[in-house]
Formats: structure tokens, sequence, C-alpha cells
């Protein structure tokens, strides 16, 4: 009996992790793990309770006060910011496979996680109040309407935004008509192609779905040691009286790194999850591997001065406990240029990829079951969680409270302007 509830959790971590990723988690091999699954072997009764531990740590919720749909979802930063407003999560969508097993090893579903939102028929996604989508922008490829009526093309978004993944947002938004809906994106898309891309995604939710829009640039310096600006477009079936002037945001400035770096003096926490991965406790160090060679750390020296010699800003960003970071980027893992601590005369160091997630804003109950490689690009592709928050709070009352619409005049592009910031 004992063994077979072992074998009923060993079933359900690997929905979660890889055999790899297991074995190193039970500090075993992956061959083992595999006799365990063909029950070649028998694993030991006490790794129930490690099992226990690796598995998502969200339980079941009760059904929410509003619905939300998780697209692009990441590692699920947006998800964790419409839940603490009282939301539930009725679909995911997410189509890397590593970001997936970060996603199922922090929350809990009753739902399938969709791979490839491309292949999903919007009619097959359940209804929802809110949709949220952090969607990579590709190129948009924009011709004149006058030229495609000429050639007898239609000239919609179906026109102007197939074969970019805003498309699949655009077309689940038609089908399933939600009340809201919150988009992110990188602030660079409001330049992108001289302004034209984010003019077709305006016009798009716009006039061709019929929502009434709001945007802002939102700094998440506001609530971590990070310089990071988003756009955030919130949108509206109903026109509303929805005003950016709502959104709390705390002094620009007021957190630095040393709110988020693993601290030294003894009083770092000990994270179950964690053990010793990030930090050594016994030792009181960050782990020596997140120190850069002699051979990186010339390198990099080496490649600064060039650039500065030529009067460009190329190299590495270093930076110590009372300042504020550069942008986390997805590439992070490559040398960790842009953000590397300070250690004085010795050599710097990167971020662990635990203060990467502190720098996101991410609990420390957050678990991390990949690489350091691929935890580096995913916290740098995520959203500052804590941001999302505040945006999320400031749609509150008009997706759960019965507000009473405001009137509903056509939105003018001059008037849509006056949302930026």
């Amino acid at each position: 009996m004992a063994n077979d509830q072992v074998h009923k959790l060993l079933e359900e971590t690997l929905k979660v992790y890889n055999r790899k990723d297991l074995a190193e988690a039970l500090q075993v091999d992956a061959g083992t793990i595999r006799r365990w699954q063909l029950r070649e072997t028998e694993p030991r009764p006490y790794l129930a309770a490690k099992l226990q531990m690796l598995l998502p740590i969200h339980p079941e919720r009760e059904p929410g006060q509003f619905r939300f749909i998780d697209l692009f979802a990441g590692i699920g930063g947006l998800r964790m910011a419409f839940e603490s407003i009282g939301g539930e999560c009725v679909f995911t969508s997410e189509w890397d496979s590593y970001a997936q097993r970060t996603y199922r090893a922090n929350f809990h579903d009753n739902h399938e996680l969709n791979g490839d939102i491309t292949k999903v028929d919007a009619s097959d996604i359940p209804d929802h109040d809110v949709l949220l989508a952090g969607f990579p922008c590709q190129p948009f490829s924009i011709a004149g309407v006058s030229k495609k009526n000429a050639l007898g093309r239609k000239h919609g978004f179906a026109d102007e935004t197939q074969g970019t993944l805003f498309f699949d947002v655009a077309r689940i938004i038609e089908t399933k008509r939600p009340k809201a809906f919150m988009l992110e994106n990188v602030k660079n898309l409001m330049s992108h192609d001289k302004g034209r891309t984010f003019d077709v995604i305006k016009r798009t939710l716009t006039e061709e779905l019929g929502y009434h829009i709001h945007t802002r640039i939102v700094n998440g310096e506001h609530f971590v040691p990070q310089h990071r600006e988003r756009i955030v477009i919130v949108g509206f079936r109903e026109a509303q009286d929805f005003s950016w002037d709502a959104l709390e945001l705390p002094e620009k400035g007021g957190r630095r790194l040393a709110d988020i770096l693993h601290r030294e003096d003894g009083t770092e926490p000990q994270l179950e999850w964690d053990g010793n991965r990030f930090f050594d406790h016994e030792k009181k160090k960050v782990n020596p591997k997140y120190i850069l060679t002699d051979k990186l750390w010339e390198y990099l020296q080496a490649y600064k001065e060039k650039h500065t010699a030529k009067g460009n800003g190329f190299g590495f960003g270093l930076v110590g406990p009372k300042d504020i970071a550069r942008t986390l980027s997805a590439r992070y893992y490559k040398d960790g240029s842009e953000i590397l601590i300070s250690r004085g005369r010795k050599n710097p160091r990167r971020l662990t990829p635990r203060e990467c997630a502190r720098l996101m804003g991410f609990p420390d109950t957050y678990r991390i079951p990949v690489s350091d490689t691929r935890a580096y690009k995913q916290f740098g592709n995520s959203v500052v969680m804590l941001a999302f928050e505040s945006v999320a709070r400031t749609m509150r009352p008009f997706i759960v409270e019965q507000t009473k619409p405001a009137s509903r005049k056509p939105a003018t592009s001059r008037k849509k302007e006056k949302d930026y910031a």
C-alpha cells in the first residue's frame, strides 16, 4: 500500500519534471527513476514526503469571483497577479516545454496546459471574463487598404495581423467577447515599424473588435529595484469610467538591490525547496559558481573599454546593494553582463535564479524546477509580478462589480492618445 502511494506520487511528479530533473531533485540517477516507473525496483516509502514536496504548491481553489484565461503564459506572472484579486484561471496556453514545467510546479489546475495557441480553436476555449496575454511581437506586414481592395483582399485584422501571434489574441477576443482584456508587451512595441505596428493593434482592438482601450507605460522600478518599462493595454467590451489615475504606484526607486540579494550576514531564509542550490547556508555565502571566471571578467572589461573608446555605451553593468539594476533580459544566462554584483576588488558575480525571481516580484515560495540557464531565460521573459498586481487591482472594480457603463461615445484617436503615459 505504501509503495502504491509512492508510485502514484511519482506519476504525478513526472507530469511536471522530466526524469533528469526529478533525479537531481531526489539525488538519484535518471536510470533509477526509469526502473521505478517500470517497477523493476521499488522506491523507498520515505520518498513519498519528498515527492509530495515537489508537486505544485498552490491547492485547488474555490471558484473565483471572475474567470480569466492566461495566453502566452510563460511562468505565470500575470496569472499570479490576477489570482491575487480573486480571479480563477480556466485556460492556459504556453508553447515552451521548460516554461510549462515551471508553470506546473507552481500552479494546480484541473484544466489542461495547452501548447501552441495557433492550433487551438477559439470556440473550444472556455467562456471567461478576462483575457490575459503577454503576446510576442512579431513583425507586421502592412499594406495600404486601397491596394488590398484592388487585389480583392480583406483588409481587417484577419489580413493585417495574420501570421502574427497578435492575430490569435484578436480571433479569441472576437469569438469569446470577454468583458475585459489586459495585454502586455515591451515598450518598443509603440515605435516598431515607425508606429505602424501599434496602430494596427489599436485599430484592430477598437475599430474591428469594438473594445474601449486604455494604454499606459508602467515601469517595474516602482515595485522592484529594476528599471523595466512595459506597455500595458487594458480593454473593456463596454465603455467604462476607467482611469489610470487610480493605478497605485509606490515612489520609484524606493527599493534597492539589497532588498533582493542573498544576505550573507546569517539572516538569509532557508528555503526547503532551494536547499543549498543557490546559497550555502553553512558557509553563509552565495554558491561560488555564480562568480565570474577570470577569463570572462577580463573579456567583459576589454569589451567595455573598446566600446567606450568608440564613444558608445556597450558593456557590463556593475552594481551594488544600494543600486537599481538595468532590465533583466532573457540573454542573462550568457554572461550576466547587464547586472553584475560588485564584490569589491574580487571578480563580480551574476544574480542567482532566486535573486532573479525576487527582482521580478515573485515570492520566495515560487519554485524553480529548471536549470539555471532555463530559469534565467524564463525570468528575463517574465513580468514584474507586483506591478501587474497593481494593474489588476485597478481593473478589478470594472470586472467583478456591477459598474454602470459610461456613455458610449465612439473613441477618437485623440481621446485614446490621452491615455498614454
